[in-house]
């Protein structure tokens, strides 16, 4: 499988592509005046404690406060003091309004939401999480080899207990760890303790909301979170950026700096790679597949639907191999988009209904090991008798959507508009409802072109009859910069 990073930037904002065999598989946005705070760790000021929600609100210097549950504190305070964990405690033993709290953002501000807190403080590097205040060994799921888990496992401690680590220290092998080697671990495991060591003295003293540590940026990010031994080549569009990452490799991941290439042709790097026509479809309702079907996705607040249809794709045998067939391809293309939205939450599958036991099985084998690539965690029902598959997706970041949309002014996220004729008609209520109100000879109607055109077309009967009934002149004015709901009905 052929596999690379895209990394471009500009003074602007920093885009990386995650592409194999061709297609766009993850993508990531950073914008110069909006970077995400996830990861990040602030020493912040607890502004509200509620105890029906059992949470509280905690200023950190972003434009909203952020949120922690209860069950997000951990059992040391900013202070570093013992406090009950019991699930029993209430959020007011807790905290108190004006408190300092060192706390770590584990999800973005999303829509009118505040950033999602935690005092559960973790720092990552390339192969491991380190976890400050808690005891715990672990290991990635995604690692299945037992033996090779157990290897990993069985060194890590060997390395914590070389380090000379606190106590209360824990780590968690990540994925890429697969492979690694005692001096990787050691080196990892000397980095994030000096990290740990530079937050803590931000800690001391401190009584003032600000940023104790800041992740990487964006690209940094990627090198440590994207790669994997399957990545042949990482390409830059910057030579700075290039520089600087090389310089991060070298540091960190040695053995790939030799596969960092600097982009110097003429036409942008995301465009010969067809990264921003995936992006483009990405923002589209409707995603073609090869076979001639489509899914269509809508996104709203309560959940995300997947709606599986054969579209022009008739197929050469019957039709249950005609609906396998487009459900197959649909179930591997509908992971391939939860990756590259990022739609996270609640998403409901529909896919078009199969009467054959084997047939259903294999759909939602085939979903499963798409899946399994993805980074975010999801779990997954079984296909219901509607052959509906329900699925959580884990939300930490805004959707490609709602990073780069807004909604629609004219329909306000609706979706769609009314039409000329049912606007006409609440032209028509409006003047009822003026005439009787005040007594003006005439009425002026604004509104825009096409409503206007049709007042004075098909609906010219209707108006002439309205005048009669009202006793009143009526004229009209098209408003160039009203959309076609918008209109105004004044006395002149």
């Amino acid at each position: 499988m052929t596999a690379e990073i895209l990394i471009n930037t500009t003074p602007m904002e920093t885009r990386v592509a995650l592409v194999e065999q061709g297609l766009l598989q993850e993508f990531y946005i950073e914008r110069r005046n909006r970077k995400g705070p996830v990861g990040n760790i602030y020493m912040g000021k607890v502004v509200r404690v509620m105890p029906g929600m059992q949470a509280a609100f905690v200023d950190i210097g972003l434009e909203r406060a952020g949120f922690i549950h209860a069950q997000d504190i951990s059992s040391l305070d900013a202070s570093g003091s013992e406090i009950s964990d019991s699930p029993e405690i209430q959020i007011a033993q807790l905290l108190r309004e004006g408190q300092m709290l060192v706390v770590q953002v584990v999800k973005e501000p999303i829509a009118s939401k505040g950033a999602r807190l935690s005092t559960h403080l973790s720092i990552a590097s390339r192969y491991l999480v380190h976890m400050p205040r808690n005891k715990h060994l672990g290991i990635s799921q995604r690692i299945e080899n037992e033996e090779e888990r157990e290897r990993l496992l069985s060194l890590l401690a060997q390395c914590v207990e070389k380090s000379a680590m606190s106590e209360n220290a824990g780590f968690i092998l990540r994925t890429a760890a697969e492979g690694a080697n005692e001096e990787g671990l050691l080196s990892d495991i000397a980095f994030l303790k000096k990290l740990w060591s530079s937050v803590e003295q931000g800690m001391q003293g401190c009584n003032e909301i600000k940023p104790l540590y800041q992740d990487l940026v964006l690209y940094m990010r990627a090198m440590r979170d994207l790669f994997h031994p399957e990545i042949e080549r990482i390409r830059v569009d910057n030579k700075q950026t290039s520089k600087e990452v090389s310089e991060f490799c070298a540091q960190f991941m040695p053995e790939i700096e030799s596969r960092i290439e600097l982009y110097k042709d003429e036409r942008p790097l995301f465009e010969v790679c067809g990264v921003d026509d995936e992006v483009q479809k990405a923002l589209s309702r409707i995603v073609r597949l090869k076979s001639g079907g489509n899914l269509v996705i809508d996104q709203n607040e309560a959940m995300t639907t997947i709606d599986v249809n054969t579209g022009a794709f008739l197929g050469s045998k019957n039709q249950d191999e005609t609906i396998l067939k487009t459900n197959l391809e649909a179930a591997k293309a509908s992971a391939r988009q939860l990756k590259v939205r990022n739609l996270g939450g609640i998403i409901i599958l529909d896919f078009i209904d199969m009467t054959n036991e084997e047939h259903r099985r294999q759909v939602l084998r085939t979903l499963l090991k798409a899946l399994e690539k993805d980074p975010v965690r999801t779990m997954v029902t079984e296909l219901s008798e509607l052959g509906l598959v329900e699925m959580t997706r884990k939300r930490n970041r805004e959707s490609l959507e709602q990073m780069l949309c807004h909604e629609c002014p004219t329909c306000s996220g609706r979706g769609t508009i009314k039409t000329p004729e049912t606007v006409c008609y609440e032209v028509f209520r409006e003047i009822l409802r003026v005439a009787k109100a005040y007594e003006n000879d005439s009425i002026l109607v604004m509104a825009s072109q096409e409503v206007v055109d049709r007042l004075l077309d098909e609906d010219s009967a209707m108006v002439a009859d309205m005048e009669e009934l009202v006793s009143k002149n009526i004229r009209f004015q098209v408003e160039s910069m009203y959309n076609t709901e918008q209109f105004d009905v004044v006395l002149y």
